[in-house]
């Protein structure tokens, strides 16, 4: 069985046959979301800037990811994404996020609009509209995400908070791997590149995602949203901690930048 992960160009995701249905289980084809998705972002007035699209298992697993223009600041640019499965393997889901330009991170949250359906018939009836109104919702989701960014960016980290932080991450969250604690460690040493705001939260939560790029197509949507809802408490714990444990002098305040990003799970 293929449990490799890889790139894969639209048409040849839309020809990965569609079984057939049965009484408990209705499959929704690959093109079939990619229409919803395409048609709600045309109908929410918003500007299509990159689709992409990501597979396992012979493209029985897919994820589409779809970039807009028009709602976005110098750093990032609101993504919406969703993950389907042929073989019965995940439920179908939508989600928005947050795509960063430096990096080509992604960031989820799950706490807003979140949409989930198993593949049991009434996900076949999605409408356009249906789908629009839920992706009219990608400003204020954006808004909110600008906000815990800035957030992150004034909490500072010593190196031993930082390694707590990492080890709750592998051992207690478990939403990173072996794989991507060599990466972490690799990023703290020498980052790839620039988040405008050394040594704090927000770029300890860059290198996670960072590690996170190649994750399993099953995993990376609940990876991501499970990684924002981690950083995002992490955030209002922090703000709480004992000033001996925050250095103000390793973080020097960067130019506000407009900000965005956020995600909701279908």
């Amino acid at each position: 069985m293929d449990l490799s992960t890889y790139a894969i160009s639209k048409d040849a995701l839309i020809a990965v046959p569609t079984p057939a249905d049965t009484r408990t289980y209705k499959a929704v084809s690959h093109e079939k979301l990619m229409d919803l998705t395409l048609e709600g972002i045309h109908r929410s007035g918003f500007i299509l800037d990159k689709e992409t699209y990501s597979a396992a298992r012979y493209g029985n697993v897919a994820n589409g990811k779809y970039t807009i223009k028009n709602v976005a600041d110098s750093e990032m640019q609101i993504q919406i994404g969703w993950q389907n499965s042929l073989d019965k393997s995940i439920s179908l889901k939508w989600a928005m996020g947050v795509h960063i330009f430096i990096c080509s991170n992604g960031a989820i949250s799950g706490d807003m609009g979140a949409f989930k359906k198993k593949h049991v018939g009434e996900v076949q009836s999605f409408t356009p509209q249906a789908i629009s109104e839920y992706i009219k919702t990608a400003e204020d989701i954006f808004l909110s995400l600008q906000t815990e960014r800035e957030a992150m960016k004034q909490i500072a980290l010593t190196k031993r908070v930082t390694a707590e932080i990492i080890g709750r991450m592998y051992i207690e969250e478990q939403f990173i791997e072996s794989t991507q604690l060599n990466i972490i460690k690799r990023e703290l040493d020498h980052p790839t590149h620039d988040y405008g705001a050394s040594n704090s939260l927000w770029e300890l939560y860059q290198f996670a995602t960072y590690s996170m790029k190649d994750v399993h197509p099953t995993l990376w949507m609940q990876n991501h949203i499970d990684a924002h809802k981690f950083f995002v408490n992490e955030a209002g714990f922090l703000k709480e901690l004992p000033k001996t444990l925050i250095i103000p002098e390793l973080f020097v305040p960067m130019n506000q930048l407009d900000l965005f990003e956020n995600v909701a799970q279908f």
